[in-house]
């Protein structure tokens, strides 16, 4: 049995997503669309895809095609999730589904409608260090969780372009926390206090947005949360995170290319952590849109549903909010709907 495949974004991450389904026998990546193709011709070719189109709705409206990938830019996500769950189009959504909650909720209320599956791409739940911290809390190994502690730093910040269409530090990269949080903890959030500063580079904060982040956290589990960003770390991509209880704690530590460390009179040594996304989340990569093919080929579960996308998307904004009144916002508790 064979999933047909068309990704809707060609840039860095539709890119990269071809090249890891392209490792699953059971896919095939058919079509590929983007606003611009002239550059595409050569790298479509060597990926022997079929299509390469400027209109993404070639790939809606193709019978063969049974799921998309949605890389395009956010503001185009809703839209798109709609016509593909009209077109009964599995879906693959990068974060966030969009920068407003109403539009993210008239999106899924499409999806559950059509029955197709939408899985969001919250890369880091695959990542086999976080897969099992989240294992060791449900199997009650350090108790009662009290304490979750997450570490998020980029080694260099964006482009100001991409600063001001990013939908702002807390949507475009604490977001990934804030599901972390979600998945790691098995809780929801229910009351957010963010504090921001610019202290990375001026022109973030003429551009409106923030470089560096402290928000707090309470669940309804009655645990407690903290979560620290920069825009830059200057010795690499920072990714770490702690979860304490009363019977002990567990950490994730970040990836370096060896385990190597070096001691002399003089330094203890090790390297440093790797660059950046792709090289430290290379394997939870593959596996996130492995799972997603399999949970199409066999009816299952998605592991990220759409809901997360939303809780993830109201944490963000609860903290945005937070960060502009100076007081704690309290998040209204949603149930989660059955996942198709």
């Amino acid at each position: 049995m064979k999933l047909t495949v068309g990704i809707i974004g060609a840039g860095r991450i539709g890119q990269l997503h071809v090249d890891n389904l392209q490792l699953i026998p059971q896919i095939r990546v058919k079509s590929v669309s983007d606003v611009v193709t002239d550059h595409l011709g050569s790298w479509a070719s060597s990926k022997k895809i079929d299509v390469l189109t400027t209109d993404y709705h070639d790939l809606l409206n193709d019978e063969e095609i049974d799921a998309v990938f949605i890389c395009s830019p956010t503001t185009t996500h809703a839209t798109i999730i709609k016509e593909a769950a009209a077109a009964g189009k599995h879906i693959f959504c990068e974060k966030p589904v969009s920068f407003s909650v109403e539009e993210t909720e008239a999106a899924l209320a499409e999806v559950e409608k059509a029955g197709v599956k939408l899985q969001v791409g919250f890369n880091r739940r695959f990542d086999p260090n976080f897969r099992k911290i989240r294992a060791i809390v449900q199997n009650g190994e350090i108790g009662q969780p009290h304490i979750l502690r997450i570490t998020s730093r980029d080694p260099q910040p964006p482009g100001i372009d991409y600063i001001k269409s990013s939908g702002g530090l807390f949507m475009d990269m604490t977001i990934h926390d804030f599901d972390m949080a979600r998945y790691i903890m098995g809780s929801e959030v229910v009351e957010v206090s963010a504090y921001g500063a610019v202290l990375v580079d001026p022109a973030i904060g003429e551009a409106g947005d923030i470089d560096t982040a402290v928000i707090s956290l309470k669940f309804a589990n009655g645990a407690l949360g903290v979560i620290d960003n920069s825009r830059r770390a200057a010795y690499g991509y920072d990714q770490r995170l702690e979860i304490f209880g009363d019977k002990g704690a567990a950490q994730a530590e970040n990836n370096r290319a060896t385990t190597v460390e070096v001691s002399t009179a003089d330094h203890v040594a090790k390297e440093k952590p790797l660059y950046f996304f792709l090289e430290r989340y290379t394997q939870a990569y593959i596996d996130e849109v492995t799972e997603f093919a399999f949970a199409c080929l066999e009816n299952g579960m998605v592991t990220c549903s759409g809901f997360d996308g939303l809780q993830a998307e109201r944490i963000a904004k609860a903290a945005k909010k937070s960060l502009e009144t100076g007081v704690p916002v309290r998040l209204q508790q949603e149930a989660s709907p059955t996942v198709i």
